[in-house]
């Protein structure tokens, strides 16, 4: 079985993980776009035709399934890059945890870009899946690019600013930007408030790999022993895992796991 999962760099890695630890024998091919990044400033449009270079890359190597490992691209692209390989290629988008931190009960935030934050999308999750819990809407300014570059100082500064206009309140955490999910650990430490219970966070890596294996009638095989390769794509060159990947466990998984070509 061969998973490619596409972004425009390493957010990618929280499913690709997530897909490695469900099925470490799963052969596996990144296409991100080092040439085109960030995707989040740029028009629908031509974030559309940028996803769908990397996406056309990726599926010239014969996966079996796509995962869109971007929130940013599942918003604006999807619709074009089903149109354009499904049925043949399923390709399966990332989707915000709104509903699952909803069915927690208690107030929500959901931290995201700033160009998701209060967008229409992002809108008609909340009011389709949050059920009436108060959510609150955090815009993480810079945290995305500061993970991107491993760039520690500014993803401590990032994070703390997000965590000031988070609620006290808040009990559960959306993470609504995969690359959050690389840095979960310094989010919840953040957002504590000492005298109240542990902070639940909500990423979506775990369910879109899952969502993938349904996609194929695949059953999960955590104990496989022989690992799969990687296939590493930079805007459609091979090339190798960036080196700010293995500043994060999800990275230096893949690259003890299995030979990076």
């Amino acid at each position: 079985m061969k998973i490619a999962l596409m972004d425009s760099g390493i957010g990618l890695l929280a499913a690709t993980a997530a897909v490695r630890r469900l099925r470490p024998d799963a052969d596996l091919v990144l296409s991100l776009d080092p040439d085109g990044m960030p995707w989040g400033p740029r028009t629908p449009q031509d974030l559309t035709d940028r996803a769908l270079a990397v996406a056309e890359a990726a599926a010239a190597h014969g996966p079996d399934a796509l995962i869109v490992g971007c929130n940013t691209a599942t918003v604006h692209a999807l619709p074009t890059l089903r149109a354009r390989l499904e049925p043949g290629l399923p390709v399966i988008g990332t989707v915000p945890a709104i509903k699952p931190a909803a069915a927690g009960g208690g107030p929500v935030a959901i931290w995201a870009t700033p160009a998701t934050t209060g967008s229409p999308y992002q809108r008609g999750l909340i009011e389709d899946f949050a059920d009436g819990v108060p959510v609150t809407e955090v815009p993480c300014w810079g945290l995305a690019e500061a993970v991107e570059h491993a760039d520690q100082s500014a993803i401590d500064a990032a994070v703390a600013a997000a965590a000031e206009l988070t609620p006290r309140e808040v009990t559960t955490v959306v993470l609504g930007c995969t690359h959050y999910e690389l840095v979960a650990d310094r989010i919840r430490t953040a957002v504590r408030r000492p005298g109240h219970p542990p902070l639940v966070l909500h990423g979506s890596a775990g369910a879109v790999a899952a969502q993938a294996l349904r996609r194929l009638g695949e059953s999960a095989t955590p104990l496989a022993a022989a690992p799969g390769s990687v296939t590493v794509l930079l805007s459609g060159r091979p090339g190798p895992l960036p080196a700010a990947a293995l500043a994060y466990p999800e990275g230096r998984l893949l690259q003890a796991a299995s030979p990076v070509r």
